[in-house]
């Protein structure tokens, strides 16, 4: 059973505090591909980083992540920064976090999308929660989870 977890809306104020989550959780996979540039890291965060859309998940009110979860074209939605500090992985918090994302869906939500690091540990996780991969690129794997998962999910 994952432990419990708050959703706090995130401010720009957030943002080292979020940058230093994604290279805390993202270091490990990006060396393994030769990409731990921490500036090129940074720019990369500053340039997709969504506060108002971007939620800091806490328990017991002690930061233990983040997730983005924004509209796209075509009635679907995207998963964007979702990290789990390695002190809360492997307790269940991102599938409960993923859970909770997909019960508050609007109905006309059609898919989610998200995006992994090649060679990142990420691949696994969205994999067993039902996403499809749809595109590959030279650094990233491209998933999508159609709606009909959501429904049977619940």
């Amino acid at each position: 059973m994952a432990l419990a977890f708050d959703l706090a809306p995130a401010t720009d104020a957030d943002f080292d505090d979020l940058l230093a989550l994604r290279m805390e959780t993202m270091r490990e996979s990006l060396e393994r591909i030769g990409r731990s540039d921490p500036m090129r890291a940074a720019e990369r965060f500053r340039s997709s980083f969504r506060p108002t859309e971007t939620r800091r998940i806490l328990v017991d009110a002690v930061p233990a992540g983040c997730v983005g979860f924004w509209a796209e074209p075509v009635d679907a939605r995207r998963i964007e920064h979702f990290y789990i500090a390695p002190s809360f992985q492997n307790l269940g918090i991102g599938s409960a976090v993923l859970e909770r994302l997909f019960r508050d869906l609007l109905p006309s939500v059609r898919l989610v999308r998200v995006g992994a690091l090649r060679e990142s540990d990420a691949n696994r996780f969205y994999q067993r929660h039902g996403f499809l991969q749809v595109a590959e690129t030279e650094w990233d794997i491209e998933y999508e989870r159609p709606r009909q998962l959501h429904s049977a999910a619940r």
